[in-house]
């Protein structure tokens, strides 16, 4: 038999070696050496080349590349491409992309072309004829030139992980080949690291223009990780070779110089998602030098007393080092580098350099060098199993150690649990946790007998390291023995104890009575300490006392005294402090019955009482989530062990799982979730974990639900998992992914554990369950799959697709092991094929396609099928059980759902030929079928048939032919299908012309719309419509007996409808016929009628907003809409919800379009009154349910359901509800009736006011009901504007219903800030800031209304909002956007008509009126500075509201891509005209606050006429407003509004009128016109305020003569060149002031003395400013 093999192997390899000739003769066209990919797989033994002899021939011929390393790649050169050019065994097409692959990469020309080739023969997933396509695509290109340099670095580390591995199979070819490599390959890799690091970025310029700057982060990235693996080589390196003092020094510099990472050259581009990869080379950079120094051995020189054998002890380099290393500190890498050179210097030379070694030691600890440890090894790698994470764990291992005996722990107390952390992480390392245990007392034994002394005052230490060092069977004895015999108890005492007797110098206590260590109860498990027990005190003195008492005792005994005393602490505040201790003794039991379960038995009384913990814990107001995971943990173990100790019937007493409150009888009742609770699980899933993105209990509790469903126990306990399985596959498999998560990985482990536990029930054999009719798991898992939103969770995950999996997996360190990101991901890939291909083969057989399989054979548009990304699974490389997985389900697909070649077309198209029906007559019902099988092609978008028919001759005329017959009546018809062919036709046609463009419509379609247009087919189907609404109200009471093919034909002719009017130009509707579909909808509906009125409503809406113009002129639409909405209010109202909702709609857009027109204004009266009604209907509906809402918040969130499809409540507060839409309609009726001769009387009989101001009361007070406060507020507005009106809200209790609870809105805090900031939102939208702004507007409309009688009630309201009202005046120097100038618009335009109330004011609010003053004043101060200058007002609006526009009403021009010059120099000329736009937007809304704040100044100064002429007037009933300065405005707030503020801002207004007579543009003509009024009124009141306040001053005995003449003299110097301006202006035909018009003023203008009404055609206030110029001038 030897021999036979001896034989088979000497012709494998003739064989190979022939193989391989003529492979060398084929490739050499091709690619004459293998890629580095190819290479890599060689090595790894997954290639067909296995033999050693093979492996050492690969080896051989690529030696030099692999000594080489990355310098292997040459940069491009013309000799090279030359050689290329020469080169005729390749093809030009390769030779031209080839030298463009060169420039983009910086790569060799020859070595780029056969890059090229390796890509085509290893990569190319295409075809021949896609080559073109391929040779466009450098993205591709690049990432594989980018992975063949990852894979030669690859190789080279595989050699160094295992060539002196004895287990490893080419342990000997690696070596050899190690050796070869040894001399020079340290010096040459570090010097391609120290390249790569000071590489400079590569540029279009230096790289071509294909060099974007994604290609430019992702060369970087790619740098980051060609250094990472260049330093992991390194660091490999150095454990097994010694390094020399002139290279750690010259180490150390390079990295020093480069920051350990930190200081890239190119560190401008480091993103977010490369900082693992820039710390993973500060990492393996503190390793190389803390291995190069081999503290290992200098520990066992140093304990052997033979220090002159270490490498560095006759070194010359120590003072240089200490120079370079006193320089460090800045950086936590650091921490290792210094902690390693102290115990090299103190063990080699101890006498020398004492200072500085304790000054880098110092450094080290401040470093935090200890937490550092940690954090690096935690970060090197998950697993412990792969080669990098183990040596360096061996590397910090040996340092631990040496620190640990070289220096008293007490010297590092501050950072003791950050070593004890450093220390578990260490000996993670199973291999490490047995050289331990082999010398415990050495070394990291040290700290080991430190944490025992502390215990059980300090519990945590020592067993979170006897927790680490669990590693085989053998550990778990020594840690369980170790444990059960403890000698010493350390207790902490506050006061000395009474019962104890000491000696003299408080060093040895002694106890006299014995005394129960735990305060538990008589009978249960304690620890007894006996009299006369010894206790030496460790520490002593005021401030406490700790003893360690000489006691023996069996810890075991003491955890379960803890989870005792967690036990009774559970409901108090020390429930946290108890969490914390009994967290590490779960933690251990965990990993004890992981590694070993036979001793289970011994852990009885811990195990027994996770259930009682588990119902505990769970079940208070805040859990410990961290304690709750480990106990669920620690039973998922029990039961994977012994399956008959955790029964879940135990498991539901405690609460935790979900559970069902009714027994499950039926699939729907699974289903529905009906009756099923979540159980504390649930509620912590949702409560704890999603808002804090920690997930360790829903880990736990997946893996416990997959564990007891693998126990098979029997019908009986996979029942009661129905409900757990039921939670995850309706709430956890559907939204996992959208979860919010902390750490990365999480979300990929949550799916692969669903996916582990559905896989698991799939896979239950049919004896574990119960066959009966009540559901199974097995049965319940299949269904839900098949038909519900889980089952496209899973095709997903499917989707993900090959492309994405190689990212992740390129993204990831070349030592994640089996844990990496990329191996779960292809884990829950592999998971969910099996699980698809599991419910497909168990699904009961079924005529009805299920919405999974739906969703695997759908063909996507654009290239996104899915069948295409499963297959494309072939081509994956890592794991060979996916690419099987794949080719199965595809296999069973094309088994379930053979389609063949579109077979039946042919039928189908015979069987709706027209021509044909003279041969044969086709039933109705089978040319029905045949339409419907075509509009399932058009539903599904199966392109490929759709393609083919449309390519057939008279294949459109064919299918419209049902549309041009004359149907029998309908009260005729005995074939109801026929309405279905026609329906389906109908939608076949809308289908096509929606999703195609109009321009590439097939010619013979668009013939036949014509045709249909010319045919009168509009009208005809409209009167046939029409006829059948009418049918079906006569077929009431005899039942209707084709309602749904009735049904379907109004939906298909409304979508037809609904088409024309956006594709006008295709479907050829004329004016008439629109008109006469509107007076076909018109028909008053029957209740039977009211089943297809939401149907017919949305049609009618739809036509009323896109025929505005026939809307216009139409006949009377109103009347008939008055008379549809009375039938649907006397309907069925839970039916008629949204019919009701799209009437009020139809209604407003009526009367906004035409209102009355000319109708029977009859209707009126009665469209009120039903109107009325049902908004006091809804009112108190919405006010039951908001205070049921508000009583019921809080518990309604904690009730324990997993009912997520509950019905809608009986009220809900949207945009278009009936309550909100009503209240729209009842406005523009009453806006209809002005003189409120009918709304007056309707609002009499109904008491419609008070149910809405109730309403709103509760919904402002509760912050609840925006659109339905915000359209009642509209609706007071608009009847605040007449006087019946504006009495009838007032007397309402309207004060009452909005002063108080409107304070809710924008919360004011204690110390009057309104926590809410102003909106920087559109003032278009709904929020509760506009809802303040229209209860301003309304309070305005109100005073101005009914004057002094609402005087009481606006005060009142000032009085309560002054906080927000002085805030509001304030806010706009720093916000401008719209919604905060328009709050402004409106707070000021209210003080304006509280202004001309100021005696009453001043009566009543005194403060608040002289605030109100000075903001007024500071609020023109900077409106004037914003209008004046537009460069800062435009600086402002980008800086303060972080956008580019403010939020403006006006067009924004879309960014488009940059595609031509002149394309961009139009786009960038859009973007200027809107920007200018939107500013001229925020100036006229600046402007308009300006003209009404200096309205209201008026009030607040001395009449003109008076002060002029009346010279006993009391000047001290008006203060001064502005002060004595003439400089300009500034936008300071500390520089107080002046006489130059109101000379600025008249100059501001005529500069700006001048500028807008100049433009006289068209598009800006209206608010051009708005403009130049404001402005007009802006410049009188201006002046006017001018005037009085300066004759104020002038007549003022307190102001000193002198700054009376300045006042003169600036002011007669500065108005009369103002009065040249406007005379000029006025000269040039400018209009009058049209203040009147625009802001009225309450306060006439006085005439100027002696002059004449319109002097030389002058304005009034002209003349008054004239003469106060001659009266200063005197």
């Amino acid at each position: 038999m030897e021999n036979v093999w001896k034989r088979y192997n000497t012709a494998k390899l003739k064989l190979y070696q022939s193989v391989n000739e003529s492979n060398k003769l084929h490739l050499h066209t091709h690619c004459p050496l293998r890629s580095c990919r190819e290479l890599w797989t060689i090595l790894l033994g997954r290639s067909a080349l296995r033999e050693p002899a093979q492996i050492e021939a690969e080896l051989d011929r690529h030696w030099d590349r692999l000594h080489q390393g990355l310098s292997y790649y040459k940069p491009p050169s013309s000799s090279s491409a030359g050689k290329v050019k020469d080169n005729k065994d390749v093809a030009q097409p390769l030779k031209d992309f080839g030298l463009r692959i060169s420039k983009l990469l910086g790569l060799d020309e020859q070595q780029s072309v056969q890059l090229l080739q390796c890509y085509l023969q290893e990569d190319y997933r295409g075809t021949r004829d896609s080559l073109k396509v391929c040779l466009l695509n450098h993205l591709a290109i690049a990432d594989y030139y980018y992975e063949e340099r990852m894979c030669l670095l690859r190789c080279v580390l595989l050699l160094l992980t295992y060539f002196q591995d004895e287990r490893h199979p080419y342990r000997a070819e690696y070596c050899n080949c190690v050796t070869k490599l040894e001399k020079d390959l340290v010096r040459s890799y570090q010097s391609q690291f120290e390249i790569l690091f000071k590489s400079e970025a590569p540029t279009w310029e230096t790289h071509g223009n294909l060099m974007t700057e994604r290609q430019v982060s992702r060369w970087f990235l790619q740098c980051l990780r060609e250094q990472s693996l260049l330093l992991e080589i390194i660091f490999l390196y150095y454990a097994y070779f010694e390094m020399s003092p002139a290279d750690l020094l010259s180490f150390t510099k390079m990295f020093k110089e480069q920051g350990f990472g930190l200081r890239q050259t190119n560190r401008h581009l480091v993103d977010k998602s490369m900082d693992a990869l820039v710390d993973r080379i500060g990492y393996l950079s503190s390793l190389i030098l803390v291995e190069g120094m081999d503290v290992d051995f200098l520990h066992k020189c140093a304990l052997e007393d033979s220090t002159e054998q270490h490498q560095f002890s006759v070194t010359h380099l120590f003072q240089e080092m200490d120079q370079l290393l006193l320089t460090f500190g800045d950086i936590p890498h650091h921490g290792p580098v210094l902690l390693s050179w102290v115990l090299l210097r103190h063990t080699l030379r101890p006498d020398e350099s004492s200072p500085v070694i304790r000054r880098i030691g110092n450094t080290a600890l401040q470093l935090e060098v200890f937490k550092y440890l940690s954090t690096m090894l935690k970060g090197l790698g998950v697993s412990g199993n792969n080669c990098t994470a183990s040596t360096a764990k061996m590397c910090i291992y040996g340092l631990l150690s040496f620190v640990i005996t070289s220096f008293e722990e007490e010297s590092v107390p501050t950072q003791c649990s950050h070593l004890i952390d450093a220390a578990c992480e260490v000996l993670s390392a199973p291999s490490l946790a047995e050289v331990f245990w082999e010398m415990p007392n050495m070394g990291l034994g040290m700290i080991l007998d430190s944490a025992v002394g502390m215990f059980p005052h300090k519990i945590g230490p020592l067993l979170q390291l006897l927790t680490a060092l669990l590693s085989n069977k053998s550990t778990v004895k020594k840690v369980y023995n170790f444990l059960d015999k403890m000698s010493f108890y350390t207790q902490v005492y506050k006061h000395k104890p009474n019962d104890i007797i000491s000696k003299d110098d408080e060093t040895l206590w002694r106890r006299q009575t014995p005394k129960l260590l735990y305060p538990l109860g008589t009978g249960q498990t304690n620890l007894w300490m006996p009299q006369g027990v010894l206790g030496q005190v460790m520490i002593g003195g005021e401030q406490g006392y700790m003893v360690r008492w000489d006691y023996s005792y069996s810890s075991w005994t003491l955890f379960t005294c803890e989870v005792e005393m967690l036990l009774h602490v559970v409901s108090t505040a020390d429930v946290i402090a108890h969490c914390a201790r009994v967290k590490p003794i779960l933690d251990l039991v965990h990993k004890i019955i992981s590694t070993d379960w036979t001793v289970s038995d011994c852990l009885l009384p811990l195990t027994s009482r996770i259930y009682m913990l588990l119902q505990r814990l769970t079940s208070v107001i805040n859990p410990p989530v961290d304690v709750i995971a480990s106990c669920v943990n620690c039973l998922s173990v029990l039961a994977a062990r012994m399956p008959g100790k955790v029964r879940t019937p135990d498991l539901h007493h405690t609460g935790f799982l979900p559970f069902a409150s009714n027994p499950l009888t039926s699939m729907a009742q699974c289903v529905s979730a009906e009756g099923m609770k979540a159980g504390n699980y649930g509620n912590m899933l949702v409560q704890i974990e999603q808002p804090r993105g920690e997930y360790a209990v829903t880990i736990a509790f997946l893996r416990l639900i997959t564990t007891l469903v693998k126990g098979q126990l029997g019908s009986t306990q996979n029942k009661g998992l129905i409900p757990c399985v039921l939670l995850v596959l309706k709430e956890m498999l559907p939204t996992y992914h959208k979860w919010r998560y902390n750490t990365y990985g999480v979300r990929e482990r949550i799916g692969c554990l669903i996916l582990e536990l559905i896989h698991a029930i799939l896979n239950l054999s049919p004896e574990g369950e119960d066959q009966g009719s009540t559901p199974t798991l097995q049965s319940l898992c299949i269904y839900s799959l098949a038909n519900t939103e889980a089952g496209q969770a899973v095709v997903n995950i499917m989707g993900v697709g090959v492309d994405t999996i190689d990212m992740v997996l390129a993204a990831q360190p070349s030592s994640c092991g089996s844990e990496g990101p990329g191996q779960i991901l292809i884990q829950t890939v592999k998971l969910a094929f099996s699980v698809t291909n599991n419910v497909i083969r168990l699904k009961p057989p079924s005529d009805v396609v299920s919405p999974l399989e739906q969703a695997l054979t759908q063909h996507g548009g654009h290239g996104n099928n899915l069948i295409v990304v499963l297959a494309k699974y072939i081509y994956h490389k890592h794991d060979p059980a996916l690419p099987r997985l794949a080719i199965q389900l595809l296999k069973r697909l094309a088994t379930e759902f053979l389609l063949g070649e579109w077979s039946c077309l042919h039928v189908v198209l015979d069987l709706i030929d027209s021509k044909q029906q003279g041969k044969y007559w086709c039933p109705p019902l089978l040319h029905r079928a045949a339409l419907a099988f075509l509009l399932a092609l058009w539903q599904d978008r199966r392109d490929s048939a759709i393609s083919v028919l449309r390519a057939k001759e008279r294949f459109w005329g064919n299918l419209t032919t049902p549309l041009f017959g004359t149907l029998t009546p309908p009260s005729d018809t005995t074939e109801p299908c026929v309405l279905e062919t026609c329906a389906f036709v109908m939608k076949i046609i809308g289908l096509e012309i929606y999703y195609v463009v109009s321009g590439s419509l097939q010619q013979s379609l668009k013939d036949g719309l014509q045709k249909f247009s010319n045919a009168q087919r509009y009208e005809y189907w409209s009167q046939y419509v029409k006829s059948l609404v009418c049918h079906v109200a006569e077929m009431e009471e005899e039942g209707i007996c084709s309602f749904p093919e009735t049904q379907m034909l109004i939906s298909a002719w409304r979508m037809l409808l609904i088409l024309s009017t956006s594709h006008s130009d295709v479907m050829h509707l004329t004016e008439d016929s629109t008109k006469l579909n509107f007076s076909n909808l018109m028909t008053p509906m029957s209740v039977p009628c009211l089943r297809l009125g939401s149907m017919m409503a949305t049609l009618l809406l739809i036509l009323l907003k896109q025929w505005r113009g026939v809307v216009a002129t139409a006949p009377d639409i109103l009347s008939p809409l008055s008379l549809i909405l009375e039938s649907v209010l006397q309907a069925d109202q839970q039916m008629m919800e949204k019919t009701k909702a799209k009437i009020f709609s139809a209604l407003i857009s009526v009367l906004q379009i035409q209102g009355l027109n000319g109708g029977d204004i009859s209707h009126l009266p009665q469209l009120l009154l039903s109107v009325c009604e049902t908004v006091k209907d809804e009112a108190l509906v919405l006010i039951d349910s908001t205070r049921h809402m508000s009583q019921m918040g809080d518990t309604t969130e904690d009730e324990d359901s997993m009912e997520t499809d509950s019905p809608r409540g009986p009220q809900k507060d949207q945009r278009d509800g009936v309550c909100v839409l009503a209240l729209h309609l009842a406005k523009e009726l009453c806006r209809t009736d002005e003189d409120g001769e009918h709304w007056v009387s309707v609002m009499r009989k109904v008491p419609v006011l008070p149910s809405v101001l109730s309403a709103v009361e509760l919904s402002l007070r509760s912050k609840h009901n925006l659109y339905f406060t915000e359209a009642a507020l509209h609706l007071l507005l608009t009847l605040a504007r007449t006087p019946q009106g504006a009495a009838a809200v007032a007397g309402a209790g309207v004060i009452q219903t909005i002063c108080l609870p409107l304070l809710s809105v924008y919360e004011v805090s204690s110390n009057g800030a309104s926590q809410q900031s102003f909106s920087r939102k559109s003032q278009d939208s709904a929020c509760w800031p506009g809802v303040y702004r229209l209860c301003m507007s309304l309070m305005e409309s109100l005073l101005k209304t009914l004057r002094y009688n609402f005087i009481n009630e606006a005060l009142d309201f000032v009085g309560v909002h002054q906080e927000r009202i002085l805030q509001c005046l304030n806010a706009v120097r720093t916000v401008q956007s719209l919604a905060c100038l328009d709050e402004a618009d409106h707070t000021v335009g209210f003080l304006l008509q509280l202004s001309s109330f100021c005696k009453e004011w001043q009566f009543h609010l005194p403060t608040l009126l002289r605030d109100v003053q000075v903001n007024l004043c500071y609020l023109c101060q900077t409106c004037t500075y914003l209008l004046h200058s537009k460069k800062m007002l435009h600086h402002y609006l980008q800086a303060k509201n972080g956008e580019t526009l403010p939020p403006a009403p006006l067009a924004k021009s879309q960014p488009r891509p940059p595609q031509t010059p002149s394309k961009e120099a139009a786009g960038g000329g859009e973007r200027e005209e809107a920007e200018q736009k939107a500013l001229l937007a925020v100036q006229c809304s600046l402007l308009k606050i300006l003209s009404k704040t200096l309205a209201t100044l008026q009030h607040f100064t001395p009449d003109c006429c008076q002060i002029l002429l009346d010279q006993c007037m009391d000047l001290a009933e008006y203060k001064t407003l502005f002060v004595l300065s003439f400089t300009t405005p500034a936008f300071d707030p500390d520089v107080a509004p002046s006489f130059g503020t109101l000379l600025a801002t008249i100059n501001v207004a005529l500069t700006m009128l001048s500028e807008m007579e100049k433009k006289k543009e068209p598009v800006s003509l209206s608010i051009a016109s708005l403009a130049s009024s404001l402005l007009m009124f802006t410049m009188e009141n201006c002046f006017y305020v001018l005037i009085s306040q300066a004759v104020r001053c002038l007549k003022d005995p307190s102001i000193l003569p002198r700054d009376k003449q300045r006042l003169k003299q600036e002011l007669s110097s500065e108005l009369s060149t103002l009065l040249s301006s406007l005379s000029r202006h006025f000269r040039r035909g400018s209009p009058s002031s049209p203040a009147s018009g625009i802001l009225p003023s309450t306060q006439s203008k006085p005439p100027t003395p002696g002059s004449k009404a319109s002097h030389e055609g002058q304005e009034p206030f002209i003349q008054l400013v004239q003469a106060f110029v001659r009266l200063v001038q005197r």
